[in-house]
């Protein structure tokens, strides 16, 4: 690839306790748990909202399970969804338009200054230490130092920028599918269906549901890769969050799949809205609302840390002396990167499991936390913990570990565990059994 250079002086924004990059489910509460112990927060975000797939990119309802006493908690109440506990789901996908406002509100605090539509460019390193980030803003380049960082993009921006040990996908490279979900109104909720996933075995008639779709796909009266029609409940009658358009082959951190993957599960969203409207009883009337402002992405770059969890240890519930989530919970969801449904025949269920402090640091790299689906495991694990209730935890747990860090002038990897574990104790947050 041709190459040009460029030197410039970029001005110095700000200068900060702690950097949060991405305000998705782990940013936010990375952002505010920083926060709250007194640091000053930079929390910055590529789109013109806070929230992530929380609200950008329009995914409910919110997955998984954490112990007692963390942000999730407190998120789930402030969004107004009830929790169930099959499979650690919420009963019903929040609103979305009420969570832009609500998720903005919560991280307007004293502490934190919040940069939307700024997106890392670069990173300020001094050796292997990373010192700070450059956002790209409608004011130009401009750039935020702090002595601790977390990454919480997603995509691992800032670790893949640092030069730290990356990894994608499962062995032949392939990552879980994206998806763009969207909202429909007009169901006759005493008629209408509801299929929570893979897991369900909700019937349409005498036949189960989730067989009668891939029947239909089967027939070509919709794609093969959707042949697993997932229609979640919302807090409001009438309305389903249907989470079932795929494009395979996608590595959304390669610009040139981005448009191609949006524009085909535009198009899909006409072919389900259609074929709900055509075949499903109580779905007559449906039409869709509301969808993502972007593609929404399981998986992409894992950061390789001190410690690399595997999904043998999710299952069988490990724990963990530096443990700082705790019970985290939900299936090894891997949806198939080479057609529809999942990708293994049977459903890996864990047990509430473990996340140990060193996952949160990546190998190499100093000054720097990851936080959410990014952090160090395995492509079977990842595809338990990489669930907005777990990621809340995470960023949680690394915001008050940023926060320390900044305070004592100590680097994240030789940080006291057993005084931040009792920090987070001393707040209600549950981390032993």
């Amino acid at each position: 690839m041709e190459t040009i250079e460029i030197s410039k002086q970029v001005p110095v924004r700000g200068k900060y306790d702690v950097i949060v990059a991405g305000a998705g489910p782990a940013g936010i509460c990375a952002a505010v748990a920083a926060a709250r112990q007194g640091a000053k927060v930079a929390l910055t975000e590529r789109y013109g909202v806070v929230g992530g797939n929380l609200t950008a990119g329009y995914v409910g309802p919110i997955l998984g399970m954490v112990s007692s006493g963390t942000m999730r908690d407190e998120l789930v109440k402030l969004l107004g969804v009830p929790d169930n506990d099959m499979i650690g789901i919420t009963g019903k996908a929040h609103n979305i338009e009420d969570a832009k406002r609500v998720l903005a509100e919560f991280v307007d605090h004293d502490n934190i200054d919040v940069y939307l539509q700024s997106s890392v460019s670069d990173v300020i390193m001094e050796g292997n230490r990373v010192c700070g980030i450059v956002i790209s803003t409608n004011e130009g380049a401009m750039a935020l130092t702090a002595p601790v960082t977390i990454d919480a993009t997603g995509d691992a921006v800032v670790a893949f920028l640092a030069g730290a040990d990356i990894e994608k996908g499962r062995d032949d490279g392939l990552m879980q599918p994206v998806t763009l979900e969207f909202t429909i109104d007009g169901v006759d909720e005493n008629r209408g269906v509801i299929c929570i996933g893979d897991v369900d075995d909700v019937k349409l008639g005498e036949e189960r549901f989730l067989d009668f779709c891939k029947r239909c796909a089967d027939k070509g009266m919709l794609p093969p890769e959707l042949a697993a029609v997932r229609l979640h409940p919302t807090t409001r009658k009438g309305e389903r969050q249907v989470n079932t358009t795929q494009a395979n082959g996608v590595d959304i951190t390669c610009v040139e799949h981005i448009f191609p993957a949006d524009l085909k599960l535009r198009k899909q969203i006409k072919l389900l809205v259609d074929f709900l409207r055509a075949n499903i009883p109580g779905y007559e009337n449906c039409r869709c609302i509301a969808s993502g402002t972007t593609t929404g992405v399981r998986e992409t770059r894992r950061v390789m840390g001190d410690y690399v969890v595997t999904a043998e240890e999710l299952a069988e519930g490990k724990r963990f002396p530096d443990a700082i989530v705790h019970k985290a919970e939900f299936i090894v969801d891997i949806h198939n990167p080479a057609g529809a449904g999942q990708a293994e025949e049977h459903i890996q269920y864990c047990k509430p499991y473990d996340l140990p402090y060193r996952c949160f640091t990546p190998r190499g790299i100093e000054g720097l936390y990851t936080a959410g689906r990014c952090i160090s495991g395995t492509h079977r694990a990842h595809a338990s913990y990489r669930v907005m209730s777990i990621c809340m935890a995470m960023g949680e747990a690394t915001g008050i570990a940023a926060a320390m860090c900044a305070r004592s002038g100590c680097n994240p990897r030789n940080l006291d565990v057993a005084a931040l574990q009792q920090t987070m104790t001393a707040q209600g947050i549950e981390l032993f059994d």
